[in-house]
């Protein structure tokens, strides 16, 4: 079986939530539920316009707003934060599978701290647990006030702050709160419901569902891809999954057609036909995704599947990255149309729009002005601002990748 590049989006897109209305409810169960059908929303610290967790799910749903991610995570504990390739909130039922990366990361991660980091933070472990155990949550603030701190950079980071992300990264305590986005930490049983905290699988099944459930969340993909998923088992690993499942009639060998006409060979289960059939009209409108979005952390894949590149450099006279850190990916049905340069300044209540550059063959008429206006309104709404201002040079031209 061949699937058209057009199928190919449309289903990758469907899969991660992408080509539905997005009037639907936005809080409580049903806001579980989405997290739960995208697999994982990644935790991230800049706030532009809002931060990435919350407009991963403004993506899906109009109405959502953070308090309800809040309500989910840190009161009724339908969720929990921990590490999938990077800081990820997670259904909650996944917990008994993170046991297993617990016991990985125990015995990779020592070699790469003790290059990373000063010696001393290993013997903070003991103290941390006893302060927790006797005193209740704390935060790396809390904590080796007038300890050294380290190199500097993304990881000055002081032993006892060093020991607290080992003990999370471990199992061993677990992220009860955030508070000003700094990670506040509990022992696990006064975080993780008993019956997901005590629930346990064994290897085999933890394979089993590596495999199985990065395949539906992509909707059909090659072993590569479904190891990168969720970063918990190796491609060797995947390869005898698949072999098992395509023995036993679970999975069929397919062809995906590239943006550029190439053919990728890849998995899918052997309902493809029906789920193609099933699929809804591509949505109309647009959306503006964050960088951090599941469906496109695994960059590579974007680039083949839309010709979409979203890290494009310019060496004259030194590197550099041409759009910038942060910008916002445009998605117009199932077509990545470009990039949005935003920022929101709350004090006065403004959307400051800097840029937008189109990919290649995308052209601005006023009907897809007028969608992307009533788009970045509602995006305005949601980081708290009344109005957009439009740089005089906002409409800016195509840029070709970098080869």
């Amino acid at each position: 079986m061949i699937l058209t590049n057009a199928q190919a989006r449309h289903l990758f897109l469907h899969h991660h939530g992408l080509t539905e209305p997005r009037s639907g409810p936005a809080r409580g169960p049903e806001l579980a539920g989405l997290i739960d059908r995208i697999g994982f929303v990644q935790v991230d610290s800049i706030a532009s316009v809002e931060r990435a967790h919350h407009m991963i799910l403004w993506a899906r749903r109009h109405g959502y707003r953070p308090p309800a991610l809040k309500r989910l995570l840190e009161q009724d504990r339908a969720l929990f934060e921990h590490w999938t390739h990077d800081a990820s909130i997670l259904p909650i039922a996944l917990y008994p599978q993170w046991k297993h990366r617990f016991a990985r990361d125990t015995a990779r991660l020592h070699s790469q701290w003790q290059r990373w980091f000063p010696g001393g933070y290993a013997a903070q472990f003991d103290t941390i647990l006893t302060h927790i155990a006797k005193h209740g949550p704390v935060s790396s603030s809390d904590v080796g006030k007038d300890e050294p701190r380290s190199r500097g950079g993304w990881w000055d980071w002081h032993p006892s702050k060093t020991a607290l992300e080992w003990l999370w990264r471990t199992g061993q305590i677990a992220v009860t709160r955030r508070d000003a986005f700094q990670k506040v930490y509990d022992l696990p049983e006064n975080v993780i419901p008993a019956a997901h905290l005590h629930a346990e699988t064994s290897v085999e099944e933890h394979h089993d569902w590596a495999c199985a459930s990065a395949l539906a969340a992509l909707g059909f993909a090659d072993e590569g891809e479904i190891a990168r998923y969720w970063n918990a088992i190796d491609k060797p690993q995947v390869q005898v999954w698949a072999q098992g499942e395509q023995a036993a009639g679970r999975l069929i060998r397919i062809a995906v057609t590239q943006a550029d006409g190439s053919h990728r060979p890849a998995l899918a289960r052997p309902d493809l036909a029906d789920r193609l059939t099933a699929l809804p009209d591509p949505p109309g409108g647009l959306r503006i995704l964050s960088p951090f979005d599941p469906a496109l952390r695994d960059r590579k894949r974007i680039e083949r599947l839309f010709g979409f590149h979203y890290r494009i450099e310019v060496f004259v006279p030194e590197p550099k990255r041409q759009y910038g850190y942060y910008v916002f990916p445009v998605l117009e049905g199932i077509r990545l149309i470009g990039r949005i340069d935003a920022r929101a300044d709350r004090a006065s209540g403004t959307l400051h729009i800097r840029a937008f550059w189109p990919e290649a063959g995308v052209s601005l008429p006023k009907a897809r002005l007028a969608k992307l206006a009533r788009e970045l309104d509602r995006l305005a709404d949601f980081a708290g601002c009344t109005t957009c201002a439009y740089a005089p040079d906002w409409q800016r031209d195509t840029l070709s990748p970098a080869r």
